[in-house]
């Protein structure tokens, strides 16, 4: 008797992803305070992930999750993207070894960790994880996660300066 396969991708939390890009990109910021390694390829990376994440944010994950509860901070949340994509536009013109991207970096390191660490992993996420059932999470972290990796083949950081006029449109909650 043979045995029987069943294809089955692997879930994917979606909070566990976000999670996680936003512990990739500390450590790109890092790097890129230390001076350590090739500056252009880790700015370029870093530059990339941040676009990348902020739109797969705003495409899917925001409307997705938007309601009455989360409304206020998914609204926030856009505008903090559009100071981020802001400091980010300006630091793709500079360059890396001058003082004014060092100060943008600092900036840009705290605009980042302010969103990422303490408005959605400190407020954001347990409101999804108490709204949210496990296979929820797992369907959007896989429709987030797809987006995620079709835009990295793009360099999608050349379209942040193009970005910076408004925040991003959400649904009502």
């Amino acid at each position: 008797m043979g045995t029987a396969r069943t294809t089955r991708t692997t879930a994917v939390d979606i909070l566990e992803l976000l999670e996680t890009q936003h512990r990739e990109v500390d450590a790109l910021m890092e790097q890129l305070e230390k001076r350590e390694g090739d500056m252009r390829a880790a700015f370029t990376e870093l530059a990339d992930k941040l676009a990348a994440h902020a739109a797969v944010e705003e495409r899917i994950f925001y409307p997705q999750t938007m309601s009455k509860d989360t409304s206020e901070i998914l609204h926030e949340s856009v505008e903090e993207h559009l100071a981020v994509k802001r400091v980010l536009a300006d630091m793709l013109t500079m360059e890396l070894s001058s003082d004014d991207f060092a100060a943008k970096l600092s900036v840009l390191k705290e605009q980042v960790s302010h969103h990422a660490h303490e408005e959605e992993e400190g407020k954001l996420f347990p409101k999804l994880r108490a709204s949210l059932d496990p296979e929820q999470r797992a369907a959007l972290g896989n429709e987030v996660l797809a987006l995620f990796e079709q835009l990295m083949t793009k360099h999608p950081a050349q379209n942040v300066p193009s970005e910076t006029a408004q925040a991003a449109p959400l649904p009502p909650a």
